[in-house]
């Protein structure tokens, strides 16, 4: 017989029994309400030396250059939110790692300041729109500050003694706006220190420079001067100086060039330039430069001495030698070095020009023209040969060279009255006067047989038709003495050819396209080119290339997820191909042919499965096809269970129920369940981190999954501070579904950036709370099971709010030597308030709970304060307790309001005497308002029945009144 249960106890099964009806009732119900749209906060952490909270836009991330940034996007939402960063409405990928533009976390090490800027974090899963913040990241630097130096009556003199007034200009880069100060030797300059001294900025420059002018220069002028930048030590950037000796002998830099303009070489020869410099105090440094680029890699400087080793064509320019010295204007001298070249030989024929026709003819004139293009253009010289003996000029054989300065070198063979004899082989020399440069022939064969060209295209060759990846020849014929250069181009549109071109030179007539493709169908023109040949009108012809190409389908690949006996259609569409008029199509599954047949006018086909079963399920194909081959749809169809999402924003997810071990509520909705038979079990495997084993067991799943029910399950035994991989499958009558992972952290929640705060004085760090500098004694962090055999009876706890003697709490120890009204502070870590409206504004409301403890006949009081950033602490507790309040743990809670960064104070203030020690366990804040404690439901997998319920009610009921069953 069960025993009879009355009184505060069966009260207490009554309050239980409503309580868990309440939860069993409500688990379900709230499980459906998972699917929520994405939030986003951005916090920070790494190096910042500043953080604002400004009213009416996003924050203010201060950091130094060279220092690291981090920003962490904190996401709520489920599906688990995806994540990208941005900056100042463009991708922020060229600008930092790629890696990092798509995790919570952008790290950037050593920031440099074009980096600083507005910073967006970008956060959506589907649901509503995309949740954006932003922050602007403000880079601050300081450099090293620089003094020009500037006379007032110009640069005729070398020398400063005789002029009237003098302008020594300090500039330094810096953000936020650099502070300039000046001295001369130790003493402070400042305006009207010194009538012989005028200290302004400039207006046009706001603020970049501040100019210290010395008026109708004194000898006392002569001095060190230095210029100190300071920007008021902000990121601990410390204040730089730079020092410049004003004397009589200071002077801007003069130089001399030891080299003549131009330089001209051969190639392979090493050039060595000289500078010098003339004049200039302080001693100009001196630098060398080329055409505003970097000088060649393999170049050698030695001060003054520029050595240009094996120079090269590549390396010709012009080189400016520069000296400076902070006094007047740099002084700059250059020469150009020219690289001795010859290239491009070519020859054209022109038949007598005053009469139409384009032969040559006996009796009338001919003139063959030879051009070559030389570096330098005037060091050119041409001379000819007929059958290799030198040919001179005469009355009927005139040689005229163009001037270079008009035209690239260019000469003429006018031959007069043009007889038998004067046929024969002609060649062009051309050279150069320097020499070292070899010489370039050109022949050209006058003869009886020389005739202007002709261009056909063959029989067959156009249209041309081939497929694409295939390699075809377009090919012109073409005839006449000498024969041309062929010039290939597009004629149907203005486009380049397969080789990037514009045109494209054959010497045979033939182009070669490698690996043609679809874009390459059209018209192409063919042509004589007017050098190497008669320069006559050009001659054409047009050769047409087709190119044929399976046909583009969609989808390409698609996996469809199916249960049993459902019923669904395929569908495959041809995009574009080439030929399009008979298009064939086939349905396979696997090796076997489902269906074969003709594509229809709308360019699709489709297949059905009115049924599916076992044999049903595998990889469906359409081939689609025609002369020049088939394009492939491609249905995997699956019974396969998609990949169950964690759920990541679970109430208090970790807990702590033995000193070692940790417990950790693992949450997750299963992505479209209908989709497929239903789901049986989940398999569920977990392994620390780095480890390779995995430790599996089944979760049984009764009834139906619906889409966005939250499934519960707790891992329990985890050793702390480990970390574990979490695996979950799901396993329907198919067989294993999709698995997902994530990872599972120890880690007391004791972010500054506050959404969710627990703390337990587990750790010995307890949470980054301190203690007060300013208070009386401090509070101790303390454990029943190492508790001093001597401690002070009838006071304080005998166990940690768990009811574990090896759990830690914080108390006051009230022994001697404290005295009655001292007080012990500890203060929480500080924490941001996120602006919950888009100008900024925060109206947040928080919970603040934590555990007490007051037993003992002397306890004084507990008092727990807010107190906010940039607002006077306050005199009154939002919460306080004095007096005895029995031997166990009460929770307390009280709601809160920051307007701005904020932490949280808890007081303890000593009693009349020693049995008076005051402990505090699990301090927690929440975001929202206080509401009743969560229940602690350990398993949600399946909701119970309406039957387990009524067993538990009347297995329950009969306890309650003392009944057998």
């Amino acid at each position: 017989m069960l025993p009879r249960i009355t009184g505060e106890v069966a009260d207490s099964i009554r309050s239980r029994l409503r309580r868990t009806m309440c939860v069993l009732r409500w688990g379900r119900l709230r499980s459906l309400m998972s699917l929520t749209p994405p939030t986003v906060r951005i916090v920070h952490s790494g190096h910042a030396c500043n953080i604002e909270e400004e009213r009416y836009t996003e924050r203010v991330y201060t950091i130094r250059e060279g220092e690291t940034l981090e920003l962490t996007c904190l996401v709520t939402g489920h599906p688990r939110p995806q994540i990208r960063w941005t900056k100042t409405a463009g991708s922020a990928s060229d600008r930092f790692q790629d890696s990092s533009v798509f995790n919570e976390t952008l790290r950037i090490a050593k920031i440099q300041r074009h980096q600083g800027g507005r910073y967006y974090c970008k956060a959506e899963n589907g649901l509503g729109s995309p949740a954006i913040k932003s922050i602007r990241v403000d880079v601050y630097y300081l450099d090293d500050p620089i003094v020009t130096v500037h006379q007032s009556i110009g640069e005729a003199k070398e020398q400063f003694y005789y002029e009237r007034t003098v302008f020594l200009r300090c500039v330094a880069n810096s953000n936020p706006p650099v502070r300039y100060s000046w001295r001369r030797g130790r003493e402070v300059l400042s305006q009207g220190s010194d009538k012989g001294v005028e200290i302004y900025e400039p207006f046009f420059t706001q603020g970049e420079t501040k100019i210290l002018k010395l008026k109708n220069l004194r000898p006392q002028d002569y001095a060190n001067y230095s210029c100190i930048a300071s920007v008021r030590n902000v990121c601990g950037i410390p204040d730089k100086n730079i020092l410049f000796r004003l004397t009589n002998k200071t002077a801007s830099p003069t130089i001399k060039l030891l080299v003549e303009d131009p330089i001209v070489v051969n190639p392979g020869q090493t050039v060595t330039l000289v500078c010098i410099t003339s004049g200039g105090e302080p001693t100009p440094t001196l630098a060398w430069v080329r055409n505003s680029e970097p000088l060649p890699e393999k170049s050698v400087l030695n001060g003054g001495t520029l050595t240009l080793p094996a120079i090269t064509s590549e390396e010709a320019g012009v080189y400016s030698c520069v000296a400076n010295n902070n006094v007047g204007n740099p002084a700059k001298k250059s020469t150009t070095i020219i690289i001795r070249a010859l290239k491009k030989g070519r020859f054209w024929i022109t038949p007598d020009p005053y009469h139409n026709d384009d032969n040559i003819q006996i009796g009338r004139e001919v003139k063959i023209s030879c051009q070559v293009e030389a570096t330098p253009p005037e060091e050119l010289m041409f001379s000819w040969l007929k059958n290799g003996r030198a040919l001179r000029s005469s009355e009927r054989m005139v040689i005229t060279q163009t001037d270079p300065d008009v035209s690239p070198g260019t000469t003429n063979l006018d031959i007069i009255d043009l007889k038998f004899t004067d046929f024969g082989t002609y060649t062009c020399m051309a050279s150069l006067k320097g020499g070292g440069i070899p010489e370039i022939s050109i022949d050209v064969n006058i003869s009886s047989t020389t005739v202007p060209p002709n261009l056909t295209v063959p029989r067959g060759k156009s249209p041309l038709v081939t497929q694409e990846g295939d390699t075809v020849e377009l090919q012109c014929l073409v005839s006449g003495k000498p024969k041309p250069i062929i010039l290939w181009s597009r004629a149907d549109k203005e486009a380049p050819m397969p080789d990037g071109n514009m045109q494209s030179e054959s010497y045979d007539g033939v182009l070669r396209i490698v690996n043609v493709s679809r874009e390459m169908t059209g018209s192409y023109r063919c042509q004589t080119s007017q050098y190497n040949g008669f320069n006559v009108k050009p001659r054409e012809a047009v050769v047409e290339l087709i190119v044929q190409y399976p046909p583009t389908v969609e989808p390409v690949f698609t996996e469809i997820r199916q249960g049993i006996s459902r019923t669904f259609s395929m569908n495959c569409r041809v995009l574009r191909a080439h030929p399009h008029k008979v298009l064939k199509y086939e349905w396979r599954l696997g090796n076997r042919v489902l269906s074969t047949g003709l594509v229809d006018s709308r360019d699709e086909t489709e297949y059905n499965v009115r049924s599916l079963n076992r044999e049903g399920y595998g990889e469906y194909t359409c081939d689609i096809s025609n002369e020049a081959g088939a394009g492939r749809c491609s249905f995997l169809v699956t019974g396969k269970a998609y990949a169950p999402e964690f759920y990541y924003d679970t109430y208090s997810p970790l807990w702590q129920n033995r000193p070692r071990v940790y417990a950790f509520k693992l949450q997750w909705t299963q992505m479209n369940p209908n989709a497929v038979d239903r789901i049986m079990a989940y398999r569920l495997g977990i392994r620390q981190t780095g480890q390779q084993r995995w430790w599996e067991q089944e979760i049984p799943i009764e009834g139906v999954i619906q889409k966005g029910e939250l499934i519960t399950y707790n891992l329990t035994e985890l050793i702390k501070p480990e970390a574990y991989e979490v695996r979950l499958t799901p396993i329907t009558r198919f067989g294993e579904g999709d698995p997902t992972i994530r990872i599972v952290k120890y880690s007391a929640p004791i972010n500054p950036h506050l959404r969710e705060f627990h703390c337990s004085f587990e750790e010995e760090p307890i949470c980054m709370f301190t203690q007060e500098k300013g208070d009386d004694f401090d509070w101790t962090r303390h454990s029943a099971a190492t508790r001093d055999t001597k401690y002070t009876p009838n006071t304080g706890p005998s166990s940690d709010r768990s009811g574990s003697k090896q759990g830690f709490y914080m108390y006051i120890e009230t022994s001697r030597p404290r005295l009655e009204g001292e007080k012990a502070r500890l203060l929480s870590p500080t924490f941001n308030v996120a602006p919950k409206s888009p100008y900024g504004a925060t109206n947040s409301a928080y919970c603040f709970s934590f555990y007490y403890h007051m037993y003992g006949k002397h306890i004084g009081t507990l008092n727990a304060y807010l107190r906010q950033k940039g607002q006077a602490a306050s005199d009154s507790p939002i919460w306080t307790l004095s007096g005895n309040q029995g031997d166990r743990w009460r929770q307390a809670k009280v709601n809160i309001h920051p307007t701005s960064s904020f932490q949280m104070v808890l007081e303890g203030i000593r009693g009349p005497g020693i049995e008076g020690d005051i402990a505090i366990d699990d301090v927690t804040i929440e975001e929202g308002e206080c509401g009743d404690p969560p229940p602690n439901n350990l398993r949600n997998l399946a909701p119970p029945s309406a039957t387990h319920i009524w067993q538990l009610c009347v297995t329950l009921l009969l306890a309650l009144f003392g009944l057998r069953r």
